[in-house]
C-alpha cells in the first residue's frame, strides 16, 4: 500500500518540526502579549475592559434571569440553576466561537508576516489558539468566583473540565487550521463560517434544555460535535457530577478526525499558502 504523499517517508509532525516551533516560543508569547495588549489600547480604561465585560455579561445573567424572570431547572432548586446553566454554556462557546473564528482566517490575516518573516507557520494557530485560552482563563476565574460567592462551588470535580477543554481546543483547532488552509483559496470560507455559527449556536443546548425539543429535533442535535462538550460542562458546573465520560466517544473521534484533514492539507499546500496570499 502506497501512504499519502503527506505521510510517505515522514510523519505530518515531527520532532524537528516541534523543535522549531520551540525555537520560536518567545515569538509566540509576544505576540500572545502583543494581541492582548492591542484589544484595549487606546481606551480610557485599558485593561479594566478585561474584567468589566465578561463580569457585566455574568452580572446580567444573574439579576435577570434569577432575580427577575427567575426560570426554574428541572431538578434543581437552586435560585441561580438556570444562570449557571446559561452562562457555563455561553463561555464555552465563546471560547469555541472566538477560537474558530479567528483560526479560518489566520494565514490570509498575516500574509505581509508570512511573506517578510521566515517562522514556523504552526506558530499562528497556536498564537491563536493561546490568545483564546488566555481570556477565557479570565473569564472562567470570574465565573468560578460567582460560583464560589453563590455556594454553587462544584469542589474537586472542577478538575473534570480540563480534558473537555483540551478536547474542545483540539476540534476547534483542527477544523479551524483544515478550513484556515481551505480560506486562502476560497476566501468565501470565513464569511460562511460566522453564517454558520449562528445556526449553530440554536442547535445547541446552551439557552434551553435539550428534553424540550421534541424527538426528530433531539435526534438531529445527536449529530451536534459541540453538544457532548457543552453538556458536559452543565453536568461539571450545574450538578456538580463528573460528565458521563463515554459521551465524549464522538467529539473525540471527529477530532481526531479533524486534526489529522486539518494537517494533512496544511502539510500538503503550505508551499502554496504564500504564493496564494
Amino acid at each position: 500500500m502506497v501512504a499519502p504523499p503527506c505521510f510517505a517517508g515522514k510523519p505530518m509532525i515531527s520532532i524537528g518540526m516541534l523543535r522549531d516551533v520551540w525555537a520560536f516560543r518567545s515569538f509566540i508569547s509576544g505576540s500572545v502579549r502583543r494581541e492582548f495588549q492591542l484589544r484595549y489600547q487606546g481606551t480610557l480604561f485599558g485593561m479594566f475592559w478585561v474584567v468589566a465585560q465578561p463580569l457585566a455579561m455574568i452580572l446580567i445573567y444573574t439579576v435577570i434571569f434569577a432575580g427577575f424572570m427567575k426560570p426554574s431547572l428541572p431538578g434543581h432548586s437552586s435560585p441561580f440553576a438556570y444562570s449557571i446553566y446559561l452562562c457555563s454554556g455561553i463561555l464555552t462557546w465563546g471560547l469555541f466561537t472566538d477560537m474558530l473564528g479567528r483560526s479560518v482566517n489566520i494565514f490570509v490575516e498575516n500574509g505581509n508576516l508570512l511573506k517578510k518573516l521566515r517562522f514556523p507557520k504552526l506558530c499562528l494557530p497556536i498564537i491563536v489558539a493561546s490568545s483564546s485560552l488566555l481570556h477565557f482563563a479570565i473569564v472562567m476565574t470570574l465565573f468560578l468566583l460567582f460560583l464560589l460567592f453563590s455556594g454553587n462551588f462544584p469542589g474537586w470535580v472542577l478538575l473534570a473540565a480540563l480534558p473537555v477543554v483540551a478536547l474542545q481546543v483540539a476540534l476547534t483547532m483542527g477544523l479551524g487550521i483544515f478550513l484556515a488552509t481551505i480560506n486562502v483559496f476560497y476566501r468565501d470560507v470565513h464569511q460562511t463560517i460566522g453564517v454558520i455559527l449562528q445556526f449553530w449556536f440554536w442547535m445547541t443546548p446552551i439557552v434551553y434544555a435539550p428534553r424540550i425539543l421534541p424527538s426528530f429535533a433531539a435526534n438531529i442535535i445527536g449529530w451536534n460535535p459541540i453538544w457532548p462538550l457543552i453538556d458536559a460542562y452543565h453536568t461539571i458546573f450545574v450538578n456538580g457530577q463528573l460528565p458521563a465520560w463515554s459521551t465524549l466517544l464522538y467529539p473525540t473521534c471527529l477530532a481526531a478526525i479533524f486534526v489529522t484533514l486539518g494537517f494533512f492539507a496544511f502539510f500538503k499546500l503550505q508551499g502554496e499558502i504564500v504564493d496564494e496570499l
